[in-house]
């Protein structure tokens, strides 16, 4: 097995030893509300210090003055100009504005929140400049990961997805040789058990309700077509230097058990606690110490049965395809996440039809020539490309 994020010949005791400052990019969003809730529950330990947002202005400086932040960066140059008090308070505009903010001699953590493919260049810029990044932005990992990876170690990548999260302290400790099989877990979505005649004319909103977590839109509409277990499950071989056959998926509707590790002689450690993404956002911070619960604890005695089954890949095709892209490799997955990011918000406009996004996938992942992963730019080139087709295939669907 190759390197991976936990192997390391250091602790990590002596890192950030003192309070930890952060910086959240995508502090308006749901990882990043309840990232700021961590560090104002741990002031002794925390302090934020920059905030990121797409083009929430307002809102990113009320955050700001809340939590005693000076740096403030809009993603987007052409957002509102702010309507509210700015003093004390550095606002700046754009993706390189966001990207400078993982570079603050002050800021010890990036919490990468952003949505998309935009999260890699900060992703990338973070572990350059010798900070310990928080990862909750699935596309660095998917659309990047062959850049990403050679620059990530045991102290410096630490994942907040709550499935990486909980196959991360599983494996702490153990040794990556003996891991037989990652098993995912997933919940199934709102749409679990139901068949393709009765996904055609699935509303976002239907899309939007997810069962169990509270996600933004893009990501709720990603868990209801399994896509969002099929990016995980190519995180999870770049985080985990793990082969694609020893990843599973299996349906977890209770989403206690957030994701398991089978070992080579049979045993399993499986990580359980409240549905509550707070648990790892605070773990991916407080590493390598554990710190009070900044939530309720799971009680046992009340969860009941735990059920599991086999993820539906014949209905929810998008599980099957973004697995597809990440056994090819290079450039694949790149195209892929693009043009899903186009479908899922061609669907929540009200432009695409739930079951034209699988098929907007396959159509571009079907013409993409795939070559090896080279850099950044090419990523870029590759991203913009992919977007366009998925634009394209998306206005030939509707013709139909």
């Amino acid at each position: 097995m190759s390197s991976n994020v936990l192997q390391s010949s250091h602790s990590g005791e002596e890192r950030l030893s003192s309070k930890k400052r952060v910086a959240i990019l995508g502090s308006t969003g749901s990882i990043g509300t309840q990232t700021l809730d961590v560090i104002a529950q741990h002031p002794d330990k925390l302090e934020a210090v920059a905030l990121a947002v797409g083009r929430r202005t307002d809102e990113a400086i009320a955050q700001a003055r809340a939590a005693g932040v000076c740096y403030v960066a809009i993603g987007i140059k052409d957002a509102p100009a702010p309507t509210v008090d700015t003093t004390g308070i550095e606002v700046s505009f754009g993706s390189d504005a966001v990207v400078a903010l993982c570079r603050l001699p002050e800021v010890d953590v990036v919490v990468n929140a952003l949505v998309g493919a935009a999260g890699l260049q900060a992703s990338l810029e973070t572990l350059a400049a010798g900070k310990v990044l928080a990862l909750a932005n699935k596309e660095s990992l998917v659309v990047g990961g062959d850049l990403v990876m050679p620059q990530a170690t045991h102290e410096t990548l630490l994942p907040i997805d709550s499935e990486h999260g909980a196959i991360y302290q599983c494996l702490l400790g153990e040794d990556p040789r003996e891991v037989r099989r990652l098993w995912v877990t997933a919940s199934g979505g709102p749409f679990r058990g139901r068949t393709i005649n009765e996904l055609q004319h699935i509303t976002p909103a239907e899309a939007l309700a997810h069962p169990t977590w509270h996600m933004g839109p893009k990501i709720s509409i990603d868990s209801s077509t399994l896509m969002n277990k099929g990016l995980e499950v190519i995180e999870a071989h770049h985080l985990f230097a793990m082969d694609y056959d020893r990843i599973n998926v299996v349906v977890q509707p209770q989403s206690a058990i957030h994701s398991m590790v089978e070992f080579s002689d049979g045993s399993v450690k499986a990580h359980l606690g409240t549905t509550d993404m707070r648990i790892p956002i605070q773990f991916a911070l407080s590493y390598p110490k554990r710190w009070d619960a900044p939530v309720a604890p799971l009680d046992f005695t009340q969860l009941g049965s735990l059920e599991f089954a086999p993820a539906d890949t014949a209905t929810f095709r998008c599980l099957d395809l973004a697995r597809a892209a990440g056994r090819t490799g290079g450039t694949l997955p790149c195209a892929m996440n693009a043009a899903n990011e186009v479908a899922v918000a061609a669907f929540l406009a009200g432009k695409l039809d739930y079951l034209g996004i699988p098929w907007v996938v396959e159509t571009v992942m079907d013409v993409h020539e795939v070559s090896s992963v080279e850099s950044f730019t090419q990523l870029q080139e590759i991203d913009a490309w992919a977007r366009s087709h998925a634009r394209s295939a998306c206005n030939e669907r509707t013709k139909r």
